[in-house]
């Protein structure tokens, strides 16, 4: 009988032997659920901190505290720009978030959205060497309503601490207005990674497959399904980047998004998607048969399926249609029946199936290539030039219609996608250090990124970060109702 490895490195494989393939994503899913709760609750949650100096002798203590410290303090207050260099505010970000809107799970209370903070934090260390704190933040009115001003005064009061602001899990029309403001008021990057960290990656899953199909992005059609702040983010990239506004159509849970859409007019909760009617879909489509044929590329990012796509829409689109379906858990249709129904690419927000569009290849590599030249802000351009640093790594390892964006473990790709980021915040005018070489940055994120994996190896290795009990799999695998 098939053994799951403790590593979980046979994970698809073990479930495909142990059921049926169209039960195999829920399976997988629930188990990786179950292993989540028992393994957060064994370790009582995924990050902790650890000095970066040593304690040599009873009188470190004196040099990094009092009265030593002293100095530092009174550096800080006669040239506040000495904390970047004083302290570890220039490779440290800031995750936060109001739980509101988190993955799938719509609003956690204040404190639900704290394991994703700190798998953010977590990701951000070992994937791009930034240290990282998870926030989460209780701006509820006496209604318990979230209030977006309470988060953007939260946010502006953070600022002194950190070199930059990872937005994460906030719900509309609140996540349009507090990136809005603190990206024109805050003099360090605020990045919101559901909205611009989901488009970055997206758009380099775009480039690469229509390399593979042969079409320019200024000839093709294009759908989005949903209109949150992932698609609205991503129509703006796509448009930036050279898609005809006259060829693209973005559906909302009311229908096609244009200009006789007076719901949106009038709506000042609903102004991106307005903005949208007022640059897209000339040809006032309303439903998804009328905008589906013919068309090239659909992106849906809206409710998790499986059947939230049909295949009736895929089949009516052009020979080699590209299908992104990227809600999760579930994928508002399997890649299977997307392929069955005539798609040449799909992508997926899953890692348990070909083409994963996710964030994680991107917030790490962009923040850390921020905090290098010290941005003040992440402009659209340098989101862009992000996505394109990983479309180019991606070619230059070779793809093909199963593997069109880099995986997460490929470990170059986020010291590449940070000097490439970098060298555009300098073109942009938004770098307060200019003068590193693309080169230069390249190799102080590469060496911060592998000093990280290396004290996380370091501390698996001499037994500090212990593996989880053999007994947490077997009980995962039980909950699910499966028995090795």
């Amino acid at each position: 009988m098939a053994k799951l490895n403790p590593d979980l490195s046979n994970l698809r494989e073990y479930f495909l032997a142990k059921l049926p393939p169209h039960e195999v994503a829920g399976a997988q899913t629930a188990f990786l659920k179950q292993l989540s709760l028992l393994a957060h609750a064994h370790y009582g949650g995924k990050m902790q901190s650890v000095p970066k100096a040593g304690i040599w002798g009873f009188n470190w203590f004196n040099v990094w505290y009092t009265p030593g410290v002293s100095a530092v303090s009174t550096a800080i207050r006669d040239l506040p720009q000495r904390s970047w260099e004083l302290s570890n505010r220039g490779n440290l970000v800031a995750v936060v978030s109001d739980s509101t809107r988190v993955l799938g799970d719509g609003d956690c209370g204040p404190y639900g959205g704290m394991g994703v903070m700190e798998g953010k934090a977590m990701l951000m260390k070992y994937l791009g060497g930034c240290d990282a704190i998870a926030l989460c933040v209780n701006n509820r009115d006496k209604d318990g309503k979230p209030d977006a001003g309470r988060l953007i005064d939260f946010v502006k009061m953070l600022e002194p601490s950190v070199g930059a602001v990872n937005l994460e899990d906030i719900s509309q029309p609140n996540c349009y207005r507090v990136l809005d403001e603190l990206r024109a008021s805050c003099n360090i990057p605020v990045w919101h990674d559901d909205a611009q960290g989901t488009a970055c990656v997206t758009l380099a899953g775009v480039i690469n497959a229509l390399e593979l199909t042969g079409k320019k992005i200024d000839q093709i059609r294009a759908v989005l399904f949903g209109a949150g702040a992932s698609n609205t983010t991503i129509a703006r990239f796509l448009l930036k980047s050279g898609l005809d506004p006259d060829r693209l159509t973005v559906f909302d849970s009311k229908g096609g998004i244009h200009l006789g859409r007076e719901d949106l007019r009038d709506n000042p909760t609903r102004f991106k998607q307005w903005e949208l009617a007022q640059v897209s879909n000339p040809q006032k489509f309303d439903t998804m048969e009328q905008a589906m044929q013919g068309a090239d590329l659909l992106i849906a990012l809206s409710t998790p399926g499986p059947d939230t796509i049909k295949p009736e829409w895929i089949k009516l689109m052009a020979d080699g249609a590209i299908v992104f379906a990227c809600a999760n858990p579930v994928p508002e249709i399997y890649p299977y029946d997307a392929k069955a129904a005539g798609a040449y690419i799909v992508a997926t927000g899953r890692g348990d199936f070909p083409n994963q569009i996710n964030n994680s290849c991107g917030f790490p590599g962009i923040l850390k290539g921020a905090l290098l030249v010290r941005a003040t802000q992440i402009t659209d351009a340098m989101a862009i030039a992000a996505a394109h640093s990983l479309a180019s790594f991606a070619r230059r390892r070779g793809i093909d219609p199963e593997n069109i964006v880099p995986r997460m473990d490929e470990t170059e790709v986020f010291a590449h996608e940070a000097a490439d980021l970098a060298m555009q915040a300098i073109a942009d005018g938004v770098a307060g250090i200019t003068t590193l070489s693309r080169d230069e940055v390249f190799q102080m994120a590469s060496d911060d990124i592998n000093a990280a994996r290396g004290l996380c190896h370091k501390l698996m290795d001499d037994g500090f970060l212990a593996p989880p009990p053999a007994e947490l799999i077997q009980k995962a695998l039980a909950a699910c109702g499966i028995t090795e």
